[in-house]
């Protein structure tokens, strides 16, 4: 019992010594020490020492598994190795985004006794979440905050994939933040806003001369870059005879401006973007297996917003404050049971032009449901998982206005929409005939 107490000291004293915060734990989440660095997170809380680490960082009153995040300690004591996640954290600084390293200390049987776990805040981690808008609590999210503390301060290529407005723009910009080249330019390049025929100049810049309307030498977006990140947003639009050269960018760090017959140096990260299925345009020989490989060493997805349960109330008030010019506004419990259960198919982008409208029609200080939209674009899900009388009736002799506006927003397929209206495909079919909406010659007519 004595040597035990020994090399218990011991360990405590070899963790205070230690520049970064650390805690020992035991298996039931009991802090049993904490060194200084530690500590000077909680300087404006009592003692931490013996209490449960839920309880401090997260300030929970059950474990962190319990309330829907991923929790290092059950996961080491089910591999009996040292575990890796990401949380956000109560600090003294607010609430932060942490890395968390948990490794286990065996006793003389070889059973894990306790755990050494050490916290190392993302670089600017803070300011990231709170003025860029990547808010939120679900594991989805967490999950994919974790990848992206992975990979950043690598140089790997990174390939974002999601639905449109779910903020890949964002998430690449973090990834550029907490990199090694957060103090060189993050590039953003969006690929379906550019001509085939402009393309290349964009990219690679062009000499003077180089073609009609060239009167000097330009610098190109991938110059522009230089020591930084590249964000190729849509990256699915590329045209094929652009695809090559960008691919011997990725491959030998070199391109040519339009005109030249030099090679340059490029010296980028690739962080690319897309909403569209890269593998099936890959099997449709739409987009080369080559670029798909070489944009594709590590995926992310992003989570759409129905999938992030409370995230969504989360944003909901901080894009509520961006939005409403000085105003001090709230949520009426009627627009919170909105929120809640309206399914977001245009995701954050769309809960943001949302937002902006209500605010627009609010007078008072509460957005209530009157300043929502009463005919959406997408599907409710949830308490509203059945749509209102007024709603499934919504046909070319009650509202023919309401009725086009959902078939042209929906996003699901034909008989989706039918369950949604709560009425049959042939009937959905006879209104939408009578609107001229009904599928053309040749078409299934299962999706929009």
């Amino acid at each position: 019992m004595a040597d035990k107490q020994a090399a218990l000291s011991e360990l405590i004293s070899f963790l205070e010594n230690l520049a970064e915060p650390h805690i020992l734990c035991d298996r039931n989440y009991r802090i049993v020490a904490a060194n200084e660095a530690y500590r000077n997170n909680w300087n404006d809380q009592r003692e931490v020492v013996g209490r449960k680490c839920y309880e401090v960082s997260h300030r929970y009153t059950v474990p962190c598994d319990q309330a829907g995040e991923s929790c290092p300690l059950q996961r080491s004591l089910h591999s009996g190795q040292r575990e890796r996640v990401l949380h956000l954290h109560h600090t003294s600084r607010g609430e932060m985004f942490e890395n968390i390293e948990l490794s286990p200390i065996r006793d003389g049987a070889g059973e894990i006794a306790y755990y050494v776990e050490k916290l190392e805040p993302l670089p600017g981690a803070r300011s990231l979440a709170h003025a860029q808008g990547l808010i939120g609590r679900s594991g989805m999210f967490l999950g994919m905050m974790e990848l992206v503390a992975r990979v950043a301060p690598s140089d790997a290529a990174v390939l974002l994939q999601g639905e449109s407005g779910t903020g890949k723009e964002l998430v690449a910009n973090a990834i550029h933040q907490i990199s090694r080249r957060a103090d060189k330019p993050f590039v953003a390049v969006d690929c379906s806003g550019l001509a085939e025929t402009l393309f290349e100049s964009e990219l690679f810049g062009h000499e003077r001369g180089a073609f009609t309307g060239a009167t000097a030498r330009k610098t190109g977006l991938v110059e522009a870059a230089s020591g930084g990140t590249l964000f190729l947003d849509e990256v699915g639009d590329i045209p094929l005879s652009i695809q090559v050269k960008l691919l011997r960018l990725l491959e030998t760090g070199t391109y040519r401006r339009v005109g030249s017959p030099d090679l340059r140096q490029a010296e980028v990260r690739i962080v690319s973007a897309t909403h569209r299925p890269l593998a099936e345009m890959v099997a449709e020989a739409s987009f080369r297996q080559d670029l798909f490989y070489r944009l594709n060493v590590f995926p992310i997805f992003l989570p759409p917003l129905r999938q992030r349960g409370d995230d969504v109330l989360l944003l909901a008030e901080a894009l509520l404050a961006r939005v409403a010019n000085g105003r001090t506004l709230s949520f009426a419990a009627e627009a919170v049971d909105w929120l809640k259960a309206y399914s977001f198919p245009g995701n954050v982008r769309e809960l943001r032009n949302i937002l902006e409208r209500a605010c627009l029609l609010c007078d008072g200080d509460q957005i209530r449901l009157s300043h929502l939209p009463s005919l959406a674009p997408g599907a409710f899900s949830g308490a509203l998982a059945q749509p209102p009388q007024s709603l499934r009736q919504a046909a070319p002799d009650a509202d023919p206005l309401a009725f086009v506006r959902l078939v042209r927003n929906f996003a699901g397929s034909r008989q989706a929409l039918a369950k949604h209206l709560g009425i049959s495909e042939r009937t959905l079919y006879r209104r939408l005939k009578q609107c001229g909406l009904e599928p053309g010659p040749g078409t299934a007519g299962g999706q929009d």
